[in-house]
């Protein structure tokens, strides 16, 4: 089964655009769904011009986002665009979108027009407030969902503002959960015959994340705030400096693995000293905790020191940037990074498919394509499309 696929007998027709929606397509083609996206002939999806990067020119993000899948144009606002959608979901298992809620609608491609066509279609659909409640209408980028989630309050030094990640994090969550939402779905399918709507919200897909934060209020009253580099009560887990000026983050704050950390820093009586015995007593006390180990950690390399450790079972590592992944032997022996061909950039490097399975891994075929590179095997191949049509849907504008 080397090179079986275990999504290779899913379709999948992705309207949206940047993030949220494509990056849940993406996840379904990793694992080898058929992944056709559909993109506004004139500019296509705004992330072929995101995240560019001199002196290319290019795009390095879209290659990422879109790779796997298959690149058609039409233009919805058309009936003649939305009629092509209309024949992709005939053939299709799950439509993806991100649009505002009531666009589909707009165009003549709510869900239950579709389910007359395809009763078994799953319709994966992206938003920053899910498609009900007083919100919904709303526009809404993953930052926004952030702050509604709860992530952001939390995130940061406790004297500034509220920080962000440096990443997308929002949109990922809500594409993840919505990828997770779309098999569960397509399971159900199974037993039914029938598709249904999956309804991922950013924010919720947030909260989803924030672990004891409502009972912490609603049964004791407890508002988390911001803690910097540490959370509370949870020590020692924090970033300590070394004799070299490398930062290695030490994690030791289970009590067994805490009396191994003792005993490497030759102070096995930190283990029983009641400031710091026990998981909650180690937490009240963790500014002068850190402080002591940082103190010895200091005084070591950061090599030595990460070796001392792994070596005596206590979780450590280096706070890692792109250049010490490449370089790392681990990334290496798992193939975390996997380097394709890109027709004008050459080799191309990109995290690879996660999670791993045994028998059926996913793969990463190739990088995002060009604009309407699939128009002729899907319009011609898949729709059945003739040469004349397929020019006058060209000239009007619609492909």
């Amino acid at each position: 089964m080397v090179n079986e696929l275990p999504l290779d007998d899913i379709r999948v027709v992705e309207l949206g655009q940047l993030l949220a929606g494509p990056f849940c397509g993406q996840l379904l083609g990793d694992f080898g769904a058929e992944v056709i996206k559909v993109e506004d002939p004139a500019h296509g999806d705004p992330m072929r011009q995101w995240g560019r990067e001199k002196p290319y020119g290019k795009s390095l993000w879209w290659p990422v986002v879109a790779r796997n899948k298959k690149s058609v144009t039409a233009n919805l606002r058309t009936e003649e665009g939305q009629d092509l959608v209309r024949r992709l979901v005939e053939r299709a298992d799950v439509l993806i979108e991100n649009f505002r809620p009531g666009t589909l609608e707009r165009w003549g491609l709510a869900p239950e027009r579709l389910w007359e066509i395809n009763p078994g279609l799953v319709v994966t659909r992206v938003t920053g407030f899910g498609q009900t409640g007083p919100y919904a209408e709303r526009a809404g980028y993953g930052s926004i969902g952030e702050a509604m989630g709860g992530i952001r309050y939390v995130t940061g030094d406790p004297d500034r503002a509220p920080a962000r990640a440096g990443i997308s994090l929002g949109d990922s969550l809500a594409a993840t959960f919505a990828a997770l939402g779309t098999l569960v779905a397509l399971h159900q399918r199974g037993r039914t015959g029938r598709g249904q709507v999956v309804d991922s919200a950013i924010y919720e897909a947030v909260l989803a994340m924030m672990e004891s934060l409502l009972p912490e209020w609603q049964i004791a009253g407890y508002q988390r705030e911001r803690t910097g580099t540490t959370l509370p009560n949870v020590s020692p887990s924090n970033v300590y400096p070394t004799a070299d000026g490398e930062m290695v983050l030490i994690a030791a704050n289970q009590d067994t693995v805490f009396r191994r950390l003792a005993e490497v820093m030759a102070r096995p009586d930190l283990a029983t000293d009641e400031r710091y015995a026990t998981h909650s007593a180690r937490g009240q006390h963790m500014e002068e905790l850190d402080g002591t180990i940082a103190e010895w950690s200091s005084t070591i390399k950061a090599d030595e020191l990460l070796e001392l450790l792994h070596g005596n079972g206590v979780p450590a590592g280096r706070i890692f940037r792109a250049k010490d992944m490449f370089a790392d032997p681990h990334f290496a022996a798992r193939e975390a990074i996997v380097k394709l061909a890109h027709p004008d950039l050459g080799e191309f490097a990109m995290h690879n498919v996660a999670p791993k399975l045994s028998d059926t891994p996913g793969r990463v075929r190739h990088v995002g394509p060009e604009l309407g590179e699939h128009n002729e095997e899907i319009y011609h191949g898949l729709l059945g499309l003739d040469d004349d049509t397929v020019s006058s849907l060209r000239s009007a504008g619609v492909i």
